[in-house]
């Protein structure tokens, strides 16, 4: 399934800066950034689950927000992409 992830993480002190590293760093093993903080990632049930548990211990609860958006198997009739960033089929293997 595709799930698109998006996150907020404050990074006004030294500790929420890290905690952005982080988060993108975990988002990058399960999927694709295709905007600054959001992430396309095509993961099965168990996948989305270890990508939710491991996304959720970084945050911090009072200063951050992480979305998690399912946009399921059928996602072509589901995504318009409009702009200069090339879409990318994360279907097909990511080698560049």
């Amino acid at each position: 399934m595709l799930v698109l992830v998006t996150y907020d993480v404050a990074v006004s002190k030294l500790a929420g800066q890290k905690r952005l590293r982080h988060v993108a760093k975990t988002c990058e093993k399960y999927g694709i950034r295709v905007q600054n903080s959001v992430f396309e990632c095509q993961v099965d049930a168990t996948q989305y689950k270890q990508l939710q548990y491991e996304l959720l211990a970084i945050m911090n609860e009072k200063e951050d927000s992480i979305r998690f958006y399912e946009l399921g198997n059928n996602y072509k009739t589901k995504v318009k992409h409009f702009g200069m960033k090339e879409t990318i089929n994360v279907d097909n293997p990511l080698i560049f």
